[in-house]
């Protein structure tokens, strides 16, 4: 027997709230005017502005005090040197930033799309069987604290190429907090819901569909947007090792070229692209907390 959503009971079928009409709830209080909402954006566009003001100050102070560091002007006359034309292609040592970008890109996401089909899966069935905790947690436990870089090795005995070895250290990376918040989110479900499928007679694809998946969303966009962002930072790290290409061989290399102000140009890349897809998971995630809350 599967029931569906909307035979389930409705808000009407119980008394109504106080001060409120059945089904409408309480009142939520209005929207800031638009004026306060300028004035909150203005003291946060404010603050930013001190704190960026306070990195620029120490590092133009360890540009005084420390012999060969780049100051802020050369690493800003650089990023736009390299912005310049980012995507030229001179042979395979001579590549534009936006191309060392991509490629970085790539294997982030092959790596993550490869994390999180393993992930959910895995996080599911350990949060919602104690056999698969108790099968799975020890080898988590004991693997999840290597070192990302310790992997290369392996992963490069396996495949004889180093981009391919990249990816499947972004994979290894990735897996545990994608796995660890879907877990958490599936052994999280309410009892209630859980009584609500059992009284109803739930099978195994109609409760995943309506109890566990919606109940579990949030804690699973939680932990891509972590994976997201490990995977990005280890991602440099794994081709300073691997070489050729990417934007983790374009620092080591402008280091070892003694350009220090291409480092920090790369520096500032790294960052703004980490903000961008930090930014796309955040959005994710309030698009799903939203329709859990919805009525």
């Amino acid at each position: 027997m599967s029931i569906t959503i909307e035979e389930t009971p409705v808000l009407a079928d119980f008394p109504a709230p106080p001060g409120g009409d059945p089904g409408t709830g309480p009142k939520r209080p209005g929207r800031p005017s638009r004026v306060s909402r300028t004035l909150v954006m203005a003291g946060g566009l404010a603050w930013a502005v001190v704190g960026f003001a306070g990195v620029v100050a120490m590092w133009q102070a360890l540009n005084a005090t420390v012999p060969g560091f780049p100051s802020p002007g050369d690493g800003y006359r650089e990023l736009v040197r390299l912005l310049s034309n980012p995507f030229y292609d001179n042979g395979p040592n001579d590549k534009g930033i936006g191309r060392q970008v991509f490629v970085s890109l790539q294997r982030v996401l092959g790596g993550f799309t490869m994390a999180a089909l393993v992930g959910v899966p895995v996080g599911l069935a350990i949060g919602t069987s104690r056999r698969a905790w108790q099968a799975v947690n020890p080898v988590m436990q004991i693997l999840r604290p290597v070192s990302p870089l310790a992997w290369f090795p392996l992963w490069l005995v396996v495949f004889k190429d180093t981009g391919k070895a990249a990816v499947f250290v972004i994979f290894i990376t990735a897996l545990w907090p994608i796995v660890i918040n879907t877990a958490a989110g599936a052994a999280g479900v309410p009892q209630d819901h859980r009584n609500v499928a059992r009284v109803f007679c739930f099978g195994r694809l109609a409760y995943l569909r309506h109890v566990l998946l919606p109940n579990t969303a949030p804690s699973i966009v939680t932990g891509l947007r972590l994976s997201m962002g490990i995977a990005w930072m280890v991602i440099v790290a794994a081709e300073m090792l691997s070489g050729g290409s990417g934007i983790g061989f374009f620092v080591w290399d402008s280091y070892n070229a003694d350009n220090l102000p291409a480092v920090v140009a790369a520096i500032v890349l790294i960052g703004a692209v980490g903000l961008a897809l930090d930014a796309a998971f955040l959005r994710l995630s309030r698009r799903v907390t939203l329709q859990e809350v919805a009525p």
